[in-house]
């Protein structure tokens, strides 16, 4: 007994001791009433030092486990024994509701390809973490925990912390948004604030419209929110137009979903000219508008294109989502709302039921970062990285890849589209032999089509593994054409066989 004892990094070992002295107890190994060893004898028993031991029962004591007579040592305390319960086993996936069984089916990290070790993949669209600035991170922490410490590690408030409230309204000032009747809450990253904004509305006709492809993310929510979704098709600037209105002419929508900068997946920019037009239509039609404000900074040429909710003047229809998370660092959760007031007004009282608040220490952080001045110097740093890797990348599909189309304008990846009946499917499992994974478009597409697409992130790949992956896709891709033609021509032969045949 004790000699089993092993001492795990990065611990205070008291604290080791005490946890597996406490195991021994509610175990039943040490019984009631039982004498500890002394102190000198257990430190020797189990390798560590008397002080270490000391410490260790003072925490058991503290706890109740043990007590001390005086001159005579450490007993075990007398515990009130538990009485065994009936045995309650249930069936946990019956009693799911179709929410939970949705949320899991589309669950990619359960559901998707997993990356084994020496994989090159081009799966992820995360920040390169190589490139976080970890000293100012710091000494924004520092800072601010100078400032107002023990106000940050209290409760905060559901609408977010303030002073990075009114940052972020400058901020998104200076991206030409007209402020009068808006108002913005803090939320945790993109994904809460499109859950909030979704459970806020009324379903009337329970139909949402959006690009197609579009963000997988988004999908699955408006799916578990229980919204039919109708995709309009993508031209090399945005949006299908013409399509878009011919739809809204003869349906019902509760409101619309737009990535109008970067989209994920295309990477397409919608023009300024086209922004307009939009907002034309979503107007005539009253139809809110959930923008995305995806990626906007990670721009690598061209003039800024305004957002939606900046072409929308004073109009209130946009509901802004913003986050910093493929920019700066996604481990802070910190995301926004920028919409009409009254309905910031309606979304700070869901969040309070919800969650509470946003980890006010994270935007605590962030805002000092940002009031620091860090945010440009990074951008600057970041935008030069990611444009040398996104030309690289572009250079490798020019060069390797029989695609029939290839966009992105900016941002962390770039999606491509192969001959119309190629099935990247098919491609990703011949890949993933090789020791290459990517993301198949059809996951981003809400009607089942895409099945010719794929989406390469390159933000965390390093320069010779890109050339090597994209490399290896190229050579399976161009097998599976060969395969694809080859049967194309036996089946033309077969039918001109069959023609002359009498």
């Amino acid at each position: 007994m004790y000699q089993d004892f092993k001492i795990t990094e990065g611990r205070p070992v008291y604290v080791q001791v005490k946890e597996y002295l406490k195991r021994m107890v509610l175990k039943g190994v040490l019984q009631p009433h039982q004498k500890l060893p002394s102190t000198r004898e257990l430190s020797e028993l189990m390798n560590v030092s008397r002080n270490t031991i000391i410490s260790a029962y003072i925490g058991l004591e503290e706890e109740g486990l043990i007590y001390t007579q005086k001159g005579k040592g450490s007993y075990i305390s007398q515990m009130v024994a538990s009485v065994a319960a009936p045995l309650l086993e249930l069936n946990w996936k019956e009693r799911m509701n179709s929410q939970a069984l949705l949320a899991e089916e589309m669950d990619l990290m359960k559901h998707g390809i997993r990356a084994e070790r020496g994989t090159i993949s081009f799966t992820s669209i995360a920040p390169n973490e190589k490139l976080f600035d970890l000293g100012n991170v710091k000494r924004a922490f520092l800072d601010r925990m100078a400032v107002e410490g023990e106000v940050l590690l209290n409760y905060g408030y559901a609408k977010g912390y303030k002073p990075l409230i009114d940052f972020l309204k400058h901020y998104m000032e200076q991206k030409g948004v007209d402020l009068t009747g808006k108002d913005l809450l803090i939320t945790n990253g993109f994904t809460e604030g499109l859950d909030l904004v979704l459970s806020a509305l009324t379903k009337r006709s329970g139909a949402v419209i959006c690009e197609n492809p579009t963000h997988h993310t988004a999908i699955k929510n408006l799916r578990l929110h229980g919204y039919e979704i109708t995709g309009i098709g993508m031209e090399r600037d945005g949006i299908n137009l013409e399509q878009l209105e011919q739809m809204l002419s003869c349906q019902s929508f509760d409101c619309a979903y737009f990535v109008p900068s970067y989209h994920n997946p295309t990477g397409i920019v919608m023009s300024p000219q086209k922004r307009l037009e939009l907002m034309k239509l979503m107007t005539r039609y009253q139809i809110p508008v959930i923008e995305d404000g995806f990626n906007e900074e990670l721009r690598y040429s061209g003039s800024h294109v305004s957002p939606l909710i900046a072409t929308a003047g004073q109009g209130n229809g946009v509901i802004y989502l913003g986050s910093f998370s493929k920019v700066l660092f996604p481990g802070l959760r910190v995301g926004w709302v920028l919409a009409d007031r009254e309905l910031i007004y309606y979304l700070e009282s869901l969040k309070r039921a919800r969650s509470i608040h946003t980890s006010t220490l994270d935007q605590s952080i962030l805002y000092q970062y940002l009031l620091n001045g860090n945010l440009d110097k990074y951008l600057r740093r970041a935008r030069t990285e990611y444009k040398r890797k996104y030309e690289w990348t572009r250079q490798c599909c020019e060069t390797y890849l029989p695609y029939s189309q290839l966009t992105g304008d900016g941002g962390l990846h770039l999606f491509v589209s192969f001959a119309e009946g190629f099935d990247t499917r098919r491609l990703l499992q011949l890949c993933k032999q090789r020791g290459v994974i990517f993301t198949p478009g059809d996951i981003f597409h809400t009607d089942e089509t895409g099945g010719e697409t794929m989406r390469l992130g390159f933000s965390r790949v390093s320069d010779d593994n890109i050339e090597a992956g994209i490399k290896i896709i190229g050579e399976a891709a161009k097998e599976l054409l060969s395969q694809q033609e080859s049967k194309i021509i036996r089946h033309c032969s077969q039918e001109k066989t069959d023609t002359i045949t009498p």
